[in-house]
């Protein structure tokens, strides 16, 4: 057993074993720490979720609308339904199809905002028709949450431009219409109308992906520990107390 703990090898292995576990304990924190950050962000989007809902008074009034997302508004306007965009290759329920997006100008303003009204399949027959939706003329009322621009699927090289598009660029696209448009969106909700289906998907940051990465590093550690102490530590302990002047004589146990 002497022999074995004075082993070069021994400690290479020990020393190894306890960097290894070192740092898959430290990862499996890590992973702690941002499920924590993000529950903490969660909670946030949820409480934004139960404030009143805003007004276009009061969303115009807002230092800063990014602060706004994820909360409820309601808001009149009129649409400007020259200016819709179908926002290709987006998901909803399981199906692809477009996302509507149209700007919708304020009442008693000329600020506008982009709404993303809702989703509707595309023709897979003829890819460049547009299918067919409904845009009521004259003064609308829109419920929905504040939320950030149309995400980006794919950056492709220079500004798109089109009824059909891949991705939807607010600087650019505020410069195509000539509408001040605002620095957020409004995801329209409610049950589907004018063509439109708005089934979209709650906000989910991923808390439960950081809880499995943690179980995995978690794990790795645990794994590491036992198999040093069974091989370095238990079973030279076993050969000694068997035949003491066969352990004293032995090799390390690993080949």
């Amino acid at each position: 057993m002497t022999r074995v703990l004075h082993s070069p090898r021994f400690w290479v292995l020990t020393v190894a074993a306890l960097v290894v576990a070192g740092t898959t304990f430290s990862l499996g924190q890590w992973q702690l720490r941002r499920a924590a950050q993000k529950e903490a962000l969660q909670a946030a989007i949820d409480s934004k979720g139960q404030l009143p809902a805003l007004d276009a008074r009061a969303l115009l009034a807002s230092p800063a609308i990014t602060a706004d997302i994820h909360r409820p508004a309601t808001l009149k306007g009129s649409w400007r339904p020259d200016h819709t965009v179908y926002l290709d290759n987006r998901p909803m329920s399981g199906k692809t199809g477009f996302v509507v997006v149209t700007p919708l100008v304020l009442d008693g303003s000329a600020q506008a905002i982009l709404v993303q009204r809702g989703w509707v399949p595309r023709n897979f027959a003829d890819r460049t028709r547009l299918p067919d939706i409904s845009t009521p003329p004259g003064l609308v009322t829109v419920e929905g949450r504040i939320a950030p621009p149309p995400s980006k699927l794919y950056e492709f090289t220079g500004v798109e431009n089109g009824r059909i598009r891949q991705n939807l660029d607010m600087p650019a696209f505020r410069g195509e219409t000539g509408l001040p448009l605002l620095d957020a969106s409004l995801l329209q909700t409610g049950a589907a109308s004018e063509g439109l289906l708005r089934e979209w998907a709650a906000p989910n940051l991923g808390v439960d992906k950081h809880y499995g990465y943690a179980f995995q590093w978690f794990g790795l550690c645990t794994l590491v520990v036992i198999l040093y102490g069974w091989f370095q530590l238990v079973l030279p302990l076993r050969i000694y107390l068997r035949n003491p002047s066969r352990g004293e004589k032995s090799r390390d146990p690993l080949p």
